[in-house]
């Protein structure tokens, strides 16, 4: 979908929306009390509940993870769609039409429901093409499948299935399933025409980590193919965008998540052998090369395993070719936050050649046999010099040079240098002088330019870096900012138009201070006040963090008393201090060189310790 959505919309789609009812169809919930329920994280292995959902402000937050959101981002991030494809299909379960920007322009977006019936027409689809696999004029399909080593059971595992050659099979199936001729051209499964997309191929249903049809890749099986590419994938549509698609992701996307590792192969018996052969974490993309938003949709997946502790392995050949798109891998490798290996095979094969000739473990060994991409395209990178002459070993140095100062892991630099060194047949120093050069120069990559909208998509978001230190929520040093402003965000009504005078400045934990500040800032206004709120605020971390304080359970059912009371312990450690900092100033005063500014200063001291005796009777509940 082109341009941005309207505003508005988007905002009417989160009030349509019931949070608890979108996490519902993944994650148990059960009731938490205090409006709050839980659920075991969809996002991390856990055996005790620490996944919390608050209805009545549409936020959730897993206390063991740190993920947290509106139902948008939870369905951004569990179905990895983009922010665009997560608020169409809220807006298509709540009846929200959709008005997209574009130009300055408003226009329409997809009828209300549209995609719903897109995955719906494909998930029928993939199970009519199924069952034509065991069809007699689907024998070339089968032979090809046993030919590659994949029996029946894998076939029902992938959900392989076969298009009829006649070419309207397909379409009066789905019609008698109630299935408009609109719905199935919209879905790719129909030209304009009448004909069936697919016919007479083999085919493997591309579906996205929750597991929705959405489109399929077709293998070639007859030399009358009136097509002559051996491989064709669904058109692009309203769900399938082959740069962001992934083949084996409804397979692999929670081994991914565990294991923080995925491996990239290039086609789908691929995938298949890697899987069958108990590499569980294979993918491949689909009808294109391997590009950036694919790797930023990787990103997404694994994010909490860190920097460095994820990694990302490709398997390429040991040809030119192969040679090529690691270069091109290593190109685009700054939108890894994994390290980036290479598997190669040293005799050509893929994975699937390579299970039929040398067994399954040959696969699994391919993969724990990987080297670092560096390693890698540093040893192509210099394979073009004339190493027996001084001026190409120092061409070599100098075009290696950047590869080993961009390593992202900086332990490894000295490692790599030595290597380097010895690859070239060069003095250890002159190299490490070379590296130390090209670090002071680096290639800076350009920015990824996004359109303008209200957020960004999904597979577009860094992983966030805040400006500010987060506090740990278990800090007993703040827990009475923490406290208050949970107080603040979950029960602002509870507060007077001043906010009880609790400000900004009371605060000293730098992101508390930051929150106080963006909730101060005005009065609170109803309904789409948190949505305010977050806009003020521009550290990404910063803003999870106000999601997670507008989640995380309060010990009692707060009332203005309470939330007096509370306010007033905040203000109370700020006087405290303050007559602290006083007092020591005093001592350093001299009462008789410096007597005016020793007597204002008294008199300052005598005033905070009557606000002081003031505010520990607010805190105890004693004065109104």
């Amino acid at each position: 979908m082109a341009g941005r959505i309207n505003d508005e919309d988007i905002a009417l789609v989160r009030e349509r929306t019931r949070i608890d009812e979108v996490i519902g169809q993944y994650v148990m919930l059960r009731n938490a009390g205090g409006g709050s329920m839980k659920g075991l994280c969809p996002f991390h292995d856990e055996k005790t509940p620490s996944f919390h959902v608050t209805p009545a402000r549409g936020f959730y937050h897993c206390f063991g993870c740190g993920e947290g959101g509106d139902a948008i981002t939870f369905l951004q991030k569990h179905n990895n769609l983009t922010f665009t494809e997560a608020v169409q299909y809220l807006a298509d379960k709540s009846g929200v039409q959709l008005r997209i920007i574009e130009d300055g322009s408003s226009r329409p977006g997809l009828p209300p429901g549209m995609r719903v019936q897109i995955l719906e027409a494909n998930a029928a689809a993939a199970e009519y093409y199924a069952t034509q696999l065991v069809s007699p004029e689907a024998l070339p399909a089968r032979q090809l499948l046993d030919g590659r080593g994949f029996d029946k059971t894998a076939a029902e595992h992938f959900g392989v299935g076969y298009a009829p050659r006649g070419g309207r099979e397909l379409r009066r199936h789905l019609q008698s399933k109630g299935f408009s001729d609109q719905v199935l051209v919209k879905a790719g499964l129909v030209r304009e025409n009448g004909l069936d997309f697919f016919q007479g191929r083999l085919l493997w249903p591309i579906r996205d980590s929750g597991s929705s049809t959405l489109g399929f890749g077709g293998r070639r099986l007859f030399e009358d193919d009136r097509l002559p590419a051996k491989y064709i994938n669904s058109p692009e549509t309203p769900v399938y965008k082959k740069s962001q698609v992934l083949y084996g992701l409804d397979l692999a996307r929670q081994n991914i998540g565990k294991k923080g590792q995925a491996v990239v192969v290039e086609g789908y018996t691929d995938v298949m052998a890697a899987h069958l052969s108990g590499v569980d974490t294979a993918i491949a993309s689909c009808g294109t090369a391997f590009g950036d938003d694919h790797a930023r949709l990787l990103q997404r997946l694994m994010g909490n395993q860190g920097a460095l502790n994820g990694e990302v392995v490709f398997t390429f050949d040991g040809d030119a070719a192969g040679q090529k798109a690691a270069l091109k891998v290593f190109g685009g490798d700054r939108n890894f936050i994994a390290q980036t290996y290479v598997a190669v095979e040293p005799h050509g094969l893929d994975p699937c050649d390579l299970r039929l000739e040398h067994g399954e473990a040959a696969v699994r060994e391919l993969v724990a046999r990987r080297v670092p991409l560096y390693r890698f395209v540093m040893s192509n990178t210099i394979a073009g010099f004339d190493l027996d002459r001084a001026d190409g070993r120092l061409a070599a140095a100098r075009a290696a040079a950047p590869l080993v100062s961009s390593i992202r892991d900086t332990s490894l630099v000295n490692g790599y240098i030595r290597e380097l060194a010895a690859l070239i047949g060069m003095d250890l120093e002159e190299v490490r002088r070379e590296v130390s050069r090209a670090a002071r120069r680096p290639v800076q990559p350009e920015p990824v330019r996004r359109e303008p909208g209200p957020e960004p998509a999904a597979d577009e978001a860094p992983a966030l870096v805040s400006s500010v230190e987060i506090p740990r929520a278990d800090d007993r040093g703040f827990e009475v900012e923490r406290g208050t402003l949970k107080l603040m965000l979950q029960h602002p009504l509870l507060f007077d138009d001043a906010w009880n005078t609790v400000g900004p400045g009371q605060f000293t934990q730098p992101a508390y201070r930051m929150i106080a500040a963006a909730i101060t800032r005005e009065p609170y206004s109803g309904q789409r006040w948190t949505d305010e709120l977050l806009d003020r605020i521009d550290d990404e971390q910063v803003q999870a963090l106000v999601v997670e304080l507008l989640v995380e359970p309060l010990p009692v059912t707060p009332d203005e008393a309470y939330a007096t009371s509370y306010a007033a312990r905040l203000q109370l450690i700020g006087v405290t201090r303050d007559i602290s900092n006083l007092k020591s100033r005093l001592q350093r005063t001299n009462p008789v060189d410096q007597e005016a500014e020793h007597k204002r200063m008294f008199s300052e001291l005598l005033a905070l310790e009557s606000s002081r005796k003031h505010l520990q009777q607010l805190s105890a509940g004693l004065v109104g």
